[in-house]
């Protein structure tokens, strides 16, 4: 089985480039009328759907897509081999942090949002990971 991750936004010309520059992705093809961009990169493939802010989130939902800072139950976690870098990256590229970068005993991590509102992690595993803490 294979994960594929999708993730709405309201701007895809400016998705691509976060997700380009921000987090090292490239662009590998345009889908549905280039209404959808594939980005690879990951372990996983990851799809930039263009969604209208306001639109509706599902047929039968009430609820209407917003692209500010929103919480989710669902957030993408990174792994990076240099954690200070990475953060340096995204943030260049319009990601915001949401507190310092923290240390642990499996490693290191930084929580971030891009620009769109959803939140994701870097995240920089040191010894055996989590290991570390099973």
């Amino acid at each position: 089985m294979q994960l594929l991750i999708n993730i709405d936004v309201d701007d895809l010309d400016r998705a691509v480039e976060f997700y380009r520059s921000g987090l090292g992705l490239h662009a590998r093809r345009r889908l549905f009328g280039g209404s959808v961009v594939e980005m690879s990169g990951a372990a996983s493939r990851i799809f930039l759907l263009a969604k209208a802010s306001g639109s509706l989130a599902s047929p039968t939902a009430g609820s209407v897509r917003i692209y500010h800072r929103h919480w989710t139950p669902v957030h993408l976690d990174f792994e990076v081999d240099e954690i200070t870098a990475a953060v340096q990256r995204a943030l260049a590229a319009g990601a915001e942090l949401e507190g310092e970068i923290q240390s642990m005993r499996w490693g290191r991590l930084a929580t971030l949002s891009d620009p769109f509102g959803h939140g994701f992690c870097l995240i920089q595993f040191s010894g055996k990971s989590y290991d570390e803490i099973a």
